[in-house]
């Protein structure tokens, strides 16, 4: 065996311990922009609940045109119905348990506190979006009228499917919101006529728009992985134009952000720190013609362009 190499400096191993590494804070791939819960209008509630009060439909408000003579003016009334829906907001919980022991010695140079409570928010954020969408009292997907839903022509999401969508949604819409999958699968049957689709600018962000509505990426909006099938959405957002808000708790103790607590719950004998989060929202489509629905959205369909 030849002989071993006699070193003439300090191994860069040996030197590797007493250097100071750079360190990241922990990355977490699960978080998204959660865009749905930014363009949402907001509408903060007294007690945790909301009345959705409309008017009846069936009763036909009379009004007289054209009158010239001394004719009896038409009379009438505006009916409400008698047993408007309620939302009650629903609470995403999540307790935080972190060793004193941990946080006392290995805060530097990350709070560790700090951190896992951030992570454990963003968590519980990217839940709230999910719920929004997907929840069976209040998600968005289950709250579209049956005369608002639509089926795809041919499966994939083509630009006369948008347009038809928006002629159930055409009083001021505000939004389409898919999966990036369906955003893509629609981005190609636009490539495959010759119309791409142009971009606006939201947050420093581009996003492709249809008849200068924004097409919002959501990954809460799942594609079913047997037939990669999926929906879009379009929204109309906000109370003043009837349509879908968010709802939320103001004023909570250890509040962070709208209708988000954070509280310390104490220390318990195995020197466990532990942190309740506590996130309360829903959210109400105003009137029926506020969301529409595009169902068999296939996003698995490619052309070959020759």
């Amino acid at each position: 065996m030849p002989d071993e190499v006699v070193r003439a400096s300090l191994s860069e191993q040996a030197a590797y311990q007493l250097s100071n590494v750079t360190k990241s804070a922990p990355q977490y791939s699960a978080i998204t922009p959660r865009w749905l819960v930014r363009l949402l209008d907001w509408k903060p509630l007294e007690a945790g609940s909301f009345r959705l009060n409309k008017v009846n439909e069936d009763k036909a408000v009379e009004s007289t045109c054209g009158h010239e003579d001394e004719s009896i003016l038409a009379s009438t009334f505006v009916d409400y119905e008698e047993t408007p829906r309620e939302y009650r907001l629903s609470s995403i919980n999540a307790v935080l348990n972190v060793h004193t022991r941990v946080s006392d010695l290995l805060s530097n140079p990350y709070d560790q506190v700090r951190e896992q409570l951030r992570l454990l928010i963003e968590s519980v954020k990217e839940k709230q979006e999910s719920e929004l969408l997907n929840n069976a009292d209040y998600g968005l997907l289950n709250n579209v009228a049956s005369s608002q839903k639509i089926k795809t022509r041919k499966g994939p999401p083509t630009p006369d499917d948008l347009d038809e969508l928006l002629t159930k949604v055409w009083k001021e819409p505000s939004l389409f919101l898919a999966h990036p999958r369906a955003i893509a699968a629609f981005g190609r049957e636009c490539t495959r006529r010759g119309v791409p689709p142009p971009t606006v600018t939201l947050f420093g962000t581009p996003f492709l728009t249809w008849r200068g509505v924004p097409i919002i990426p959501s990954d809460k909006i799942a594609v079913k992985s047997k037939d990669q099938k999926s929906k879009i959405l379009l929204i109309r957002v906000g109370e003043k134009k009837q349509g879908v808000v968010g709802l939320f708790q103001p004023g909570l103790p250890g509040e962070q952000s709208p209708g988000l607590s954070v509280r310390f719950m104490g220390i318990d004998q195995r020197a466990l720190a532990s942190y309740l989060i506590s996130l309360y929202c829903s959210a109400a489509v105003l009137t029926d013609d506020a969301i529409a629905l595009l169902e068999d959205v296939d996003v698995g369909q490619y052309h070959e362009y020759k």
